[in-house]
């Protein structure tokens, strides 16, 4: 049966405990509900796919859960280790050992989690294995992290969130672009561009400091006249396309809304090569999923910082399919209502402010915290190329 009109199981669970059982007992026991003992993990290496945090992050899950997750992969026979590739801009999670300080001042460490990290591309990021697409439209041959290809299993456990470029962080991305070696995430974001509208600019160089590339370049000024009534003249910032891997990290990094992509379809490429990464990193052999909806911050935990969740804690969720546990995660989101004194609610009045909230945007707490993006585009694409269903019966173990 086609992946798009076949139904998929979702396990969830709220996050209600009492004396006799904690959260993380209640984790063990949906997994096991869900059906991770129908694997084989006998004597098999398992990657749990896990993202680690940007130093000065607070919002990525606590090792805890990593900890209960391989404690059941033990128990069944496995051998698991817990993974993520290097990243492409600057922070603390460039290269191996700085990646391996990161998870460790995180609390990643094997005697919290009981069982070892290994970062997944290797030293400098490019350790990585080819491997064909199924049904690839836009990724031939995807770039992923070659531990995280070698091992047998591979379990994503995602804290699902907001994104300031896919709309969403779920499963797809924490396998997707988490799993691409750092040439894997380059060839992601490399469908847009983004450019300089040089009357916004003060020349702060916060997106200079930002590029890992050498993108930014400072050789024009212009002239700006300050609230005093003095005018001054400022350094304007331009990005060298050809150097540009087009990651974004300089749109984050803008407070001025001065930098943003070039090509209305960039955010929808990047979801469909998502979409294509994540196919590549399970097809072929066996996959679990994972996803707690805490903390459900608006962007990336790759930002060394994090603000307030926009939505309540939602609860934690299980299943086969990667594009299935998206949907029900995304749902129950939307469902909620918006947390005040947010990035969500702080863009509605923005946006009101300007004119009105467009339509797409009034009942969508993702497309209304980042109006650029289009999650669902993602999800389409996904059920396209045959990697799951956003059909899915949701089963609540209580």
């Amino acid at each position: 049966m086609d992946a798009s009109t076949s139904t998929a199981k979702v396990y969830y669970t709220n996050l209600r405990t009492h004396a006799r059982e904690s959260q993380l007992d209640k984790l063990k026991r949906l997994i096991r509900k869900a059906g991770i003992e129908q694997i084989d993990f006998e004597n098999k290496f398992v990657a749990i796919k896990i993202h680690f945090g940007e130093l000065g992050n607070l919002s990525f899950l606590r090792p805890n859960y990593a900890r209960a997750v391989a404690d059941v992969v033990k128990e069944l026979g496995g051998k698991p280790f817990l993974t993520d590739c290097n990243t492409l801009y600057v922070g603390s999670r460039k290269n191996a050992l700085e990646h391996l300080d990161c998870a460790y001042q995180n609390g990643f460490t094997p005697y919290a989690t009981g069982c070892q990290v290994i970062i997944a591309d290797g030293l400098k990021g490019t350790d990585e294995t080819l491997v064909p697409v199924k049904n690839g439209e836009y990724v031939k041959e995807a770039k992923i992290g070659h531990a995280l290809m070698d091992a047998d299993v591979v379990i994503s456990l995602t804290h699902f969130k907001g994104h300031e470029q896919a709309g969403f962080g779920g499963c797809m991305k924490n396998l997707g672009m988490g799993g691409g070696s750092r040439a894997g995430k380059m060839e992601q974001h490399s469908a847009g561009k983004p450019s300089v509208h040089a009357e916004k600019c003060v020349g702060c160089h916060a997106c200079e400091r930002i590029c890992a590339h050498g993108a930014v370049n400072f050789d024009q000024a212009r002239q700006r006249e300050l609230s005093s009534g003095k005018v001054v003249s400022v350094p304007v910032a331009r990005i060298d396309h050809d150097r540009c891997v087009g990651c974004g990290r300089c749109i984050g990094a803008c407070n001025q809304d001065a930098i943003t992509p070039d090509y209305d379809q960039a955010v929808d490429v990047l979801n469909y090569k998502i979409a294509e990464y994540a196919q590549a990193v399970v097809q072929d052999r066996a996959s679990f999923h994972i996803s707690l909806a805490i903390d459900v911050s608006p962007n990336c935990d790759c930002h060394p910082e994090n603000d307030t969740p926009i939505v309540p804690d939602l609860g934690m969720f299980a299943s086969f399919d990667p594009v299935a546990i998206d949907q029900a995660c995304i749902d129950m989101a939307l469902a909620a209502p918006a947390m005040p004194n947010t990035e969500l609610t702080d863009m509605r009045a923005k946006l009101e402010a300007q004119g009105g909230v467009p339509e797409r945007c009034q009942h969508d707490h993702f497309n209304l915290t980042h109006p650029d993006t289009n999650w669902r585009s993602m999800i389409e694409h996904a059920e396209k190329i045959g990697l799951g269903t956003s059909r899915y019966e949701l089963i609540e173990v209580k």
